[in-house]
């Protein structure tokens, strides 16, 4: 992977986001420090499940916008240091769960574990969709299993 110049991170509002402000351009495993951007916005996000469900929503489709944009500027699509996928996936896989440190280290972990391995169909999707819809939906749907699995797990305990 061919690294991304910083000044790729404040050629545009949509990259800026979609390099997940700059943890994208980590050298080694961009995608697990873009991940670490979900964290401190888990700890924002809305107490009320519509209403986290809706601002998951938005992040969804300003990422496919964003990472469209970016993906077009950086003439690579889904460029490893494009992450705001990786931000929505681990959201979408804290949804409905405690807020604490250990299912916060928990969701970071299984989320990461499903985007990396990609069973199917997360992989089918990931080599079939393209651009900003193909970037985020593989994410989205590791963070779908990731939910349910934590869910099952939450549910056991």
């Amino acid at each position: 992977m061919q690294p991304v110049p910083v000044k790729a991170l404040f050629a545009s509002v949509a990259n800026f986001f979609a390099l997940g402000f700059g943890l994208g351009l980590a050298p080694k495993a961009p995608g697990t420090f873009g991940t670490l951007l979900g964290l401190p916005l888990l700890l924002v996000m809305p107490a009320e499940l519509g209403s986290y469900l809706l601002v998951v929503l938005v992040f969804f489709a300003f990422g496919v916008w964003c990472c469209d944009v970016c993906t077009r500027y950086l003439g690579v699509h889904d460029h490893g240091a494009i992450v705001w996928d990786e931000v929505v996936g681990y959201l979408i896989t804290m949804v409905a769960l405690p807020i604490s440190w250990s299912w916060m280290l928990a969701g970071f972990v299984v989320f990461r574990f499903f985007d990396i391995i990609k069973p199917w169909p997360i992989s089918w999707l990931d080599k079939r969709v393209h651009g900003g819809l193909g970037i985020m939906i593989d994410d989205v749907l590791a963070g779908i299993f990731a939910a349910i699995t934590l869910q099952l797990v939450y549910r056991i305990i």
